[in-house]
Parts: structure tokens; sequence; C-alpha cells
């Protein structure tokens, strides 16, 4: 697994308390290619919050004491809470639920790029953010889910930008954003998902085996778990 990072390679799973995260930690702590890997969520040490921003960089300040990173992967995220659900109608939106949305799958996000994307090994390396597909605006043809859609466009768009920088003075980093698929989690239980999802560990699966397979050239790019490339 993972063979295109270097022997002993060092990963970080951010959102790793989550179903989608932890499947990830567990996959990489048995792999005995990966010599290292830091969970952190907002009940980690450090924690991290995106709701902080100073969390996101004092996390970042601490990881950066050890050892460069080959792999960073974002599994955090929001699409609902006690307090609401996915908005149906116009007459759904209100700014509360927007903003905790965008917080959690944009601007938290970016925090991330901002400061952790320094922390990248400079031979090899690989930072995915989880997206989703109902974020493509070419691939909406259902409608709905309006902050939750929004969001996830504009995080591609976060992680497209990046990666042009990325291009120009970290030539052999690689940004994705990747779309996991329907997975049995808290995140997709209200909507069949505990009789439609695939089980968390066959999806973090999918998704190392299409992050170990990307070059620089696949950099800013839309992924699917089955690694088709997904119109924005």
């Amino acid at each position: 697994m993972l063979d295109s990072l270097p022997d002993q390679f060092h990963a970080l799973v951010i959102g790793a308390s989550g179903t989608i995260g932890a499947a990830f930690v567990a996959l990489l702590r048995a792999s005995p290619r990966c010599a290292s890997v830091r969970e952190l969520h907002r009940h980690s040490l450090p924690p991290l919050d995106f709701a902080y921003e100073d969390s996101v960089a004092e996390a970042a300040r601490q990881c950066a004491a050890g050892p460069r990173l080959h792999l960073i992967i974002n599994a955090a995220g929001m699409l609902h809470t006690p307090a609401f659900m996915p908005e149906k109608r116009l007459a759904d939106l209100n700014t509360a639920q927007m903003q905790a949305t965008f917080t959690a799958n944009v601007f938290g996000p970016a925090l991330l790029l901002r400061h952790f994307v320094p922390l990248l090994d400079s031979e090899r390396a690989v930072m995915a953010m989880l997206s989703a597909k109902v974020g493509s605006i070419g691939d909406n043809r259902l409608g709905g889910w309006y902050s939750y859609r929004a969001s996830k466009a504009a995080l591609n768009m976060m992680v497209k930008t990046a990666a042009i920088e990325l291009a120009r003075n970290q030539k052999n980093c690689v940004l994705v954003a990747l779309h996991p698929g329907t997975v049995n989690s808290h995140l997709s239980q209200p909507f069949r998902g505990d009789a439609i999802g695939r089980p968390a560990h066959d999806a973090a699966s999918d998704m190392l085996r299409v992050l170990d397979a990307l070059t620089p050239a696949d950099s800013g790019s839309f992924r699917s778990y089955n690694g088709d490339q997904l119109p924005w």
C-alpha cells in the first residue's frame, strides 16, 4: 500500500475521530511501510477545531517539530448536525447553517492549506481534501443541499487554486480533492447510508489506492474513489 511514498513515510489524518478518518488511521497504522500516523481532531492533543483559526496554526506549529509529512488527509467535514439537515428548498436557507457548513467544509480546510502545506516533504508528498461529488457544478442534476453543495464546490476551487501555487515551488507535491462515495457513517445514515453505503475500511482502502497512483501532473484534480476524474 502506498508504494509510491518513501519507505517509512510519515502521515497525518485530520478529522481522525470520524468514521472515515478513523478508517484511514487504522489502515496506515497497519502498513509496515508507514513509520508514523498523527491524528488531529477537536479533542486531540493538540486540538484542531476549524472554528478557531489559532488552533489550526498551533497544531501545524507542533507538527512542524516532527518529521516532514509525505501524506496528509483531511477527512473532516459537515453535512448535517442535530440542529439542521441539508436544505431542500430556497425557503430553507439561513445564515447560521451556511456559516457552520462553510466553516467546516471551506474555511477550515483553507486554513489547513495555509498552515500544513509547508510541512510536506519536498521529494514526494500527497495532500488530499475529502470533497463530494455533489459539489460538482457540472454534475448537479437534482438540486437541493444548497450549503453543502456550494461549500464543496468552494473547497474544490481552493484545492485547484492552491495546486497551481504548489506547482511553482513544491513541484513534487500532489494536492487533490477526493470523493469517497457513499460510506456507512454518521454523516450518511439519515440518507440510507447504512443501507447503500460501503464500509469505511473499504472506502479508505479505495482512496489510498487512488492517492498512490497520482503524480504531480494530477495535482489540482477532482477524483473519485475509483480513480475517475470528476467534472467541476
